[in-house]
């Protein structure tokens, strides 16, 4: 079924259709109604789409489909395209549906918003979903948590993971590592580095909390060789020290981003990297506690 919040999230973001789920809805033929173009829906899982259509078969659609009117008893799909699918394939005829006016960007809007309130929905399917709403409509990360009910952190992060190589994205998108595992190699500095540490993670079947170690002792690996080779004589005994490179791998893994120790005698600096106003926000929290 369906999660009820998709009301809550509609109503905070997209004023005028906070009622959504609420109302009562009508049945429309189901061959009257198109696709929507604007669903941002990219992957689909056949498993889970079979067993809601032998369920549909059985029981019906339980929850109506949301549409809007496209003139002579024809209508676009808004939200729903599970259900619609699942009703076309059970062979159905007609099927629940609430009938909204709604714009193209508001149809867009929800279609966007159903998804991420999917409790299957894929995390890089979210990840996109969050980008669009920030990207095409201007939202902030405070106004998409606030409005779907989640912690501005956990939105943040999400979309942290289109930083992600395409191949470990693949990899992730195909279920083969989890949400988890992707923020574990986040962790790590570099493109190469990150999809040869995914490759093991995926090759040894690695547990999130064993991928996580993996990752704090390849950035380890990776400082001590790059202080090696790089760093000036001032800072390379305070770097070096096995103590401030675990300090920095702890960092690292707690803010999502590079971190850097400068000691030198009883002074020296902590330098935490950000690559955008919402990403410094998010660090920011994390530091206050906010």
């Amino acid at each position: 079924m369906e999660k009820k919040a998709l009301g809550r999230g509609l109503g905070a973001l997209i004023p005028g259709v906070e009622k959504v789920e609420q109302q009562q809805g009508t049945e429309v033929e189901v061959a009257r109604v198109s696709f929507n173009p604007y669903q941002p829906r990219i992957s689909m899982n056949d498993e889970k789409l079979q067993d809601l259509i032998n369920s549909v078969r059985v029981h019906g659609v339980l929850q109506p489909i949301v549409v809007r009117s496209k003139g002579d008893g024809d209508y676009e799909l808004v939200a729903g395209e599970r259900r619609l699918r699942a009703a076309m394939a059970a062979g159905l005829s007609r099927i629940p549906a609430v009938i909204r006016e709604l714009t193209n960007e508001q149809s867009l809007q929800v279609a966007l918003i159903e998804n991420i309130q999917r409790e299957d929905i894929n995390p890089l399917d979210a990840a996109i979903a969050y980008k669009r709403l920030a990207d095409e409509f201007g939202m902030s990360q405070e106004d998409m948590a606030f409005g779907l009910g989640k912690s501005r952190s956990t939105v943040a992060n999400t979309m942290r993971l289109l930083n992600l190589p395409q191949e470990v994205r693949d990899h992730l998108k195909q279920g083969r590592i989890s949400e988890g595992h992707a923020r574990a190699i986040l962790s790590v500095d570099g493109e190469g580095n990150q999809i040869e540490c995914c490759r093991r993670i995926v090759g040894a079947g690695l547990s999130v909390r064993d991928s996580e170690k993996l990752a704090r002792d390849w950035s380890k690996e990776q400082s001590s060789r790059s202080i090696r080779q790089n760093v000036s004589r001032e800072t390379t005994p305070a770097l070096e020290d096995p103590n401030i490179l675990d300090i920095e791998a702890r960092l690292r893994q707690v803010f999502g981003t590079k971190v850097r120790l400068v000691k030198n005698k009883d002074r020296g600096r902590l330098e935490i990297e950000f690559y955008t106003e919402d990403d410094l926000d998010r660090i920011l929290m994390l530091l206050t506690g906010g």
